[in-house]
């Protein structure tokens, strides 16, 4: 694995989940692997699950972790070719990305969208500035339009959740559902866990949103699609649930529908699904208190398997170094 942007990154998703499984396991099981090599965390924007995991997954594996969040500690990056410089930016990543690359062995850059100019975010520039110019290996910790290690974690997940269950002679039925917030977030998440779990190919998919909030095609080809939340969620075994703004009309708030949410009573629909989210989740708003403090809720684990998500992945680029 030279880069990890996205799951076209990824040769088989299976074999990566069990190493991360393996690690679950074993944590210290390649704990030399990354002795004398350094590892940098460049933040553009806030994180907590994110930078912590990354951390605790490199220092597992040996790594160095060197964590700067640009956004506050450093100068402001510009990423247009061919700008003229005369703004609030102050240094052109051509010029500090290369620099990096000479510091690092691995680069992981978290970098949000503007949710102004959807062109912009999803020609994914930050990052593709990043793998371009530093030359070293680029971990995604979430980008403009996808969040990939989140979407490993959820699939790694789901898989320990079937093998715990024994699904046996069917394919589990899996439903991202949006919920209402009281702001636009990004379509990453989404866009991320729809992608993975199409070429995933393991589940049934099933994405269920308000009118008017469609996702990018080229992220939920595969996937049923509808407006009925009840006829979505009826018979799932597992429901994702997230807020995404409008993709089409770029970054607004149409719907804050309450009845959205999921509760117990929706939740009786299916067939007793486990319910996930990435966190951070606005309770009562996103996802009721009875579901996230009750049994069906994954959330906890979800979070806490970001650490072996990570570090299958680093470990997967040190090895083809």
């Amino acid at each position: 694995m030279k880069n990890f942007i996205s799951v076209k990154d990824v040769s088989d998703i299976n074999a990566l989940v069990a190493k991360a499984l393996k690690y679950k396991a074993n944590p210290y099981a390649d704990r030399m692997l990354g002795v004398d090599k350094k590892i940098g965390l460049l933040f553009l924007n806030p994180s907590l699950r994110t930078r912590l995991s990354t951390q605790v997954a490199a220092k597992n594996l040996g790594f160095e972790a060197i964590v700067f969040n640009v956004d506050k500690e450093g100068w402001a990056l510009e990423f247009e070719d061919g700008a003229i410089m005369s703004g609030t930016t102050v240094e052109h990543v051509k010029d500090a990305a290369p620099i990096l690359g000479q510091y690092f062995d691995v680069l992981c850059i978290r970098a949000f969208p503007s949710l102004k100019n959807k062109e912009e975010d999803y020609s994914e520039l930050v990052m593709k500035s990043f793998v371009q110019y530093a030359g070293v290996p680029i971990v995604s910790l979430e980008s403009a339009t996808l969040h990939p290690l989140q979407s490993l974690t959820d699939i790694i997940t789901i898989k320990e959740q079937i093998e715990k269950s024994k699904i046996i002679n069917r394919k589990s039925k899996i439903v991202l559902t949006w919920a209402p917030h009281i702001k636009p977030l990004p379509q990453c998440v989404s866009n991320s866990f729809a992608q993975w779990v199409n070429a995933w190919g393991e589940a049934d998919f099933v994405i269920t949103h308000p009118e008017d909030y469609e996702l990018d095609e080229q992220f939920t080809k595969g996937a049923t699609i509808t407006q009925n939340q009840d006829e979505a969620l009826k018979d799932a075994d597992f429901v994702y649930v997230k807020n995404w703004s409008t993709y089409t009309d770029y970054g607004r708030i149409y719907c804050n529908d309450p009845s959205w949410m999921l509760t117990e009573e929706k939740l009786k629909l299916t067939n007793n699904a486990k319910v996930m989210h990435c966190l951070p989740v606005r309770r009562n708003v996103e996802l009721s208190d009875e579901i996230l403090d009750g049994n069906n809720s994954l959330v906890t684990m979800q979070a806490g398997n970001r650490v072996w998500a990570a570090q299958a992945v680093l470990s997967e680029i040190l090895k083809a170094k």
